[in-house]
């Protein structure tokens, strides 16, 4: 099974370009474009929040719009840039997300892992919180099945990666997950967003990993006092291949690049 994952679109209204400089609308139907052309395609989209940037109403139904031509199921998990109950408005048909309260749910039945997202949410706050409530939820959710492999999706990763200005919107309750994370050893992988870069963790002794932007990139400055800065680095997505009980992780990059080029010529010798 294949997974493809997006995350930080940051879908402005029509006409908007972030930051003067991105232009997330464009950028995420470069996404799109890309993902439809893979030789073989995801049985499944991960969105791990920020889908739009400012919770609007209006930013989600340009979104959906953009989204349009997939026609594999897409999972959504709010970010910091999204608002709750507009996102519930635009993904009405979505029926895993819950009608009230936090945007967690658990998908179980329909894939050969069970499916985990959490809600990281806190209103008008660039940073996270899984507070003693989700926490809870979290806990127990994993207990009633301890046999059955799991993927967890959210928005705010729960360790310090060394960007300053990003750990400095971190997630709140990271240590409490990373216990419950160590009781729980059927979670074969983490996934989140926000941080705009490709990172790599473990996490209570289970791996996780940060997604790209399909748009702009954090700026790469390990060092506690990092400013807030952001690059045009090339942008991408991951995708996420389901083998026999494990996870095998591939950043696409996306864009036209030279190649394929063959590494043996028609006499099946090596090209030197």
């Amino acid at each position: 099974m294949l997974i493809a994952q997006i995350s930080d679109t940051h879908i402005k209204m029509p006409g908007k370009v972030a930051y003067n400089i991105v232009d997330t609308a464009q950028m995420l139907r470069d996404c799109v474009a890309h993902i439809m052309q893979l030789k073989i395609q995801p049985d499944l989209i991960l969105l791990t929040g920020d889908l739009v940037d400012l919770g609007r109403d209006e930013e989600y139904d340009y979104l959906r719009s953009i989204l349009a031509p997939i026609r594999q199921r897409i999972i959504v998990i709010p970010g910091n840039h999204d608002e709750r109950d507009a996102m519930r408005r635009a993904f009405k048909d979505a029926s895993y997300l819950p009608a009230s309260g936090f945007l967690h749910f658990a998908i179980n039945d329909e894939y050969p892992f069970r499916l985990i997202g959490l809600d990281t949410l806190i209103p008008f706050s660039g940073g996270g919180e899984l507070c003693q409530e989700r926490l809870a939820w979290l806990d127990q959710t994993l207990q009633q099945q301890p046999d059955v492999p799991t993927l967890i999706m959210m928005h705010h990763p729960p360790f310090l990666t060394g960007i300053g200005h990003m750990d400095d919107i971190g997630l709140k309750g990271r240590e409490e997950f990373a216990e419950i994370m160590s009781r729980h050893p059927q979670v074969r992988a983490i996934l989140f967003g926000h941080l705009h870069r490709t990172i790599h963790a473990q996490v209570g002794g289970r791996p996780a990993m940060t997604s790209p932007s399909p748009a702009h990139q954090i700026e790469l400055d390990i060092n506690p006092s990092a400013p807030s800065y952001f690059c045009m680095e090339p942008p991408g997505y991951l995708l996420h291949w389901w083998n026999d009980g494990h996870l095998i992780s591939h950043t696409a990059l996306i864009g036209n690049y030279p190649g394929p080029f063959p590494f043996f010529g028609d006499d099946g010798k090596l090209i030197d």
